[in-house]
Parts: structure tokens; sequence; C-alpha cells
């Protein structure tokens, strides 16, 4: 996604990266506090409801934001239109599974697995897309790929098949950042967020419905603020997105890790062990190196 929020934002960029860094790192605590609230919010509430209204939320800004840029009618214009239904499921299906996950998995742990998507991306995009990957970015690949065993552990007896959701949803955000590399070749970040938001809002709003739990006013509240809050957060990240490169920006994502690791503990009680935290820096590792190494 940061790929092509730079690329939306390119010509709007000024050299201050300090400041980009400290709103991406807002954005960053932000998303994780959203993880905080889903997980109070799906103990009692289906997980399809609460990506249904907040992919209504997300669509009403999408369409705003498309307005702004000059024509809705021209962001409904796609050269690749299949491929962009086929992300919106996908992007949808994501966020979902990874809600489900939050049920059974603590914030800390979630993270962990799911810091291992950047890696994905990059073998996917070596695959499918052409792109140079390079031996030292393959052993990037490899330590993030051992220290998600290192948190999973196969075979000792702790193993939980709920630790493969945040995995399958890490594998599923990877081909979605794929596959936004791919149209956002011929499509604008527009149109990328329309289809993203339109497509997505139908497909989730025909389980959301058919499951529907009506709220508590407190659940409301939640809600609301969960919704609202999301795009607060993409906005933070296309402002940050002006002021520093996304390979600037890029190692500061992985904070994302540690305010979920401290909400947890401070607000769930949730206090990761020792294999969880070797193999999270174990993941970190690799992927910072990744980013930092052309071969």
């Amino acid at each position: 996604m940061s790929n092509q929020l730079e690329s939306a934002m390119r010509h709007y960029e000024v050299p201050r990266p300090q400041l980009g860094i400290i709103l991406c790192l807002l954005s960053m605590l932000i998303f994780a506090s959203q993880d905080g609230i889903t997980k109070v919010l799906v103990k009692d509430l289906p997980i399809a409801q609460l990506v249904m209204v907040r992919y209504w939320v997300f669509l009403a800004f999408a369409v705003g934001y498309s307005v702004y840029q000059g024509s809705l009618r021209t962001a409904c214009r796609s050269q690749h239109p299949f491929l962009q239904v086929i992300r919106a499921l996908i992007g949808v299906g994501e966020i979902a599974l990874f809600g489900i996950g939050l049920r059974y998995l603590g914030l800390a742990e979630m993270h962990a697995l799911y810091a291992v998507f950047p890696l994905m991306t990059l073998a996917l995009a070596g695959a499918f897309l052409g792109e140079y990957v390079g031996v030292r970015r393959w052993i990037a690949a490899a330590v993030g790929f051992l220290g998600t065993v290192v948190i999973l552990r196969p075979g000792t007896g702790v193993f939980e098949l709920a630790a493969l959701i945040p995995l399958l949803s890490a594998l599923g955000f990877a081909v979605f950042s794929v596959l936004t590399r791919r149209i956002s070749q011929g499509d604008s970040f527009a149109t990328n967020m329309l289809y993203m938001g339109f497509f997505g809002a139908i497909a989730i709003t025909l389980l959301g419905l058919a499951g529907w739990v009506s709220p508590s006013p407190e659940q409301w509240a939640l809600i609301g603020v969960l919704s609202i809050t999301g795009v607060v957060a993409q906005l933070l990240l296309i402002q940050a997105l002006r002021y520093a490169t996304a390979a600037t920006l890029q190692p500061f994502n992985y904070t994302l890790l540690v305010f979920a690791t401290l909400i947890g503990l401070f607000v769930f009680g949730e206090l990761p062990d020792a294999w969880t935290v070797v193999g999270a820096c174990m993941v970190i590792a690799g992927g910072l190196y990744a980013i930092k190494v052309k071969g």
C-alpha cells in the first residue's frame, strides 16, 4: 500500500522526513488501537458485521476523495477491472481473517506472525511481477521464516491451529499488495480506493446483514471510533508520504508490532512469551534487512 500512496502523493512531497516519521508513527498507533477495539468487539459481535460498517465508511471516504481529486466518473474507469474486483475481495477477506484471529490470539502474537507479510510480498513480487529479488533478500526471507517457526514451535505440543490465521491474513495482504503494484501501473490511487471500497462493501454486506446482531450503545460508540479512526490513520499515512519516501517510512511500520504488544500488555494483560519475542525480532530483522539490501 505504501508504494501506491507514495505514487499518489509524489507531486506533493516536501523534504521533511522527521514530520513524515511522526505522522507514520501516529498512524501505526491508531492501527494498533483499532486492533484493540476489534478484540473487544469480536467477543460479542460477528466480525463480518464490524468489517461491513468499516467498509461503508471507507467507501464514503473513497467517493469523497475521488470527487475532491476531480471526477467520480473518471475514478470509476479502470484499465484492470477484473483485477480490481479480485483485489477488493482479497482485501476484505484479509481484514475479516485478522479480526477472527483476534478472538483466539493475543495482539502481540497476532502481529508477530502478521509481520512476515513484507517478506511474503517480496517473494510473490519476484515470482509474479518479475521484480529482482537477489540472494541477500532471499536470505532475509529465510530469517523471517525461521522467526515465524520460532513463534509457532510446531511439534512442541504448544502449537495452535489458530496461529495459522494471522499467517493466512498476512498471505492475503501480500497478494493484495502485489495486485496493487500491478494495477497501479494503469489506475490512479482514487480508482484503487473506489473499487476496493465499493466491491469490498458489497461483498461483506452480504455476510454482515445475514448475521446482524444489534449492538449496545457502548458497542455502537466503539464501532464508530473504529470506523472513523480507520480513515484518519489512512489520511495520516498519506500525509506522512508527502514529507518522507516510502523507503524512509517502511522501517517505522514495524512499530505497529510494538504498539500492539504494549496495548495487549496494559489493556488485556497479555504478556508475550520469550519465544514470541525472539521470533518477532527475527521477523523484523529479516524485513529490515530486505529493505536495506539491493541484491
